[in-house]
């Protein structure tokens, strides 16, 4: 209840309702963006309640579209709302909303993906790493097409403490179609763990808090949604470069229905792969016959160290791509390698970019 009177305390004066803006500004979903409008003011108010306490605090909004969101949370009280918004038609809607809410709203026309974050708030928000997370929250209901590019360039951020993590852990509320969702929470073992769900878990506490039905959106998708909370560990858990974990990771879920191994081997040029292969699995002490589905965040935290150790002790082996190579072989021959293309599993956390 106590939630509930707070996101009572600020509320904005009568306006259209989403339905109405939506007509009045002629604004249809484009489907080659993959956006859905979400007009259930209940169900908005249900994401901003998953962020937390927001009384007072600075917000961030990705893709605000007619709105729908952005009014659920400036009735939780937020000092500031900076949107940012892409799409040239929302932004008639999102100034009505700033003129009702006067000194609230900041609206940024851009593309969220290129946008400094870290010069859009105040000076004085930023706390150390290892305190509680700023008074300062990113929260969007995402389009499909952008949301794993996205939450991996964020999750890049948490690493290198940059961008929106330059002011210390700031916590993520976002929407994802609901299998990303689930794997981007899965743990070990289930048959939707994915590069998606390493990456995320060992810089992250990762929660489903709830799913939204693809009735609920105007249009309707195909799917249903997953609403997905995220706090910033204070220590990763693994402590090797962003990329150099990435690497390892999606090159192991490359091959999801076979042996950990077969996955570890591309990561090293084909004269030296049984060998060093081998080394990598040993010093890592992890059994060659895991599936990658059945690889712990301890697993991955091994086998990236002795990945990095391996790179340290072989100049110029950290920038290999056995994608490169193949192709090199296959210009030089003008046939195929033992490798091809159908050995290599689609990776599904790429698939569900649309």
């Amino acid at each position: 209840m106590a939630a509930s009177r707070k996101i009572q305390s600020f509320r904005l004066p009568p306006l259209p309702t989403i339905g109405e803006i939506i007509r009045l500004y002629n604004l249809r979903a484009e489907k080659q963006l993959s956006q859905n409008f979400l007009l259930d003011l209940r169900l908005t108010d249900k994401i901003v309640r998953q962020a937390g306490n927001l009384k007072g605090a600075h917000v961030c909004e990705v893709g605000p579209g007619p709105g729908g969101l952005t009014r659920s949370i400036l009735n939780a009280g937020v000092a500031d709302l900076l949107v940012v918004e892409k799409d040239t038609r929302f932004i008639p809607g999102l100034q009505l909303l700033s003129e009702a809410a006067p000194g609230k709203v900041r609206i940024i026309h851009g593309d969220i993906r290129n946008y400094r974050m870290d010069r859009g708030f105040p000076s004085f928000i930023p706390r150390k790493w290892e305190d509680e997370p700023p008074n300062l929250h990113i929260i969007g209901n995402l389009p499909f097409s952008v949301s794993t590019p996205l939450i991996i360039k964020w999750l890049e951020n948490i690493s290198n403490r940059n961008g929106p993590f330059h002011f210390g852990r700031t916590q993520m509320t976002l929407t994802f179609q609901k299998e990303v969702a689930e794997r981007l929470a899965a743990s070990t073992g289930s048959s939707q763990r994915s590069r998606l769900s390493v990456m995320a878990q060992h810089l992250c506490k990762v929660k489903i808090c709830f799913t939204i039905p693809g009735r609920a959106f105007n249009p309707k998708p195909q799917v249903d949604v997953g609403v997905v909370h995220f706090t910033p560990l204070t220590e990763p858990q693994i402590q090797q470069p962003f990329k150099l974990v990435e690497k390892v990771v999606r090159n192991v879920f490359q091959f999801r229905r076979k042996r950990c191994y077969r996955g570890i081997e591309m990561l090293f040029p084909e004269a030296r792969r049984l060998e060093l292969t081998d080394v990598m699995l040993k010093t890592a002490d992890v059994d060659h016959t895991l599936l990658p589905t059945q690889l712990s965040i301890s697993h991955f935290r091994a086998l990236s160290d002795a990945y990095g150790r391996i790179c340290a002790e072989n100049p110029g082996l950290a920038t290999y791509e056995f994608r490169e190579e193949l192709r090199q072989k296959r210009l030089q021959r003008g046939k195929g390698t033992g490798l091809n293309d159908d050995d290599v599993d689609d990776d599904d956390d790429e698939k569900d970019q649309h």
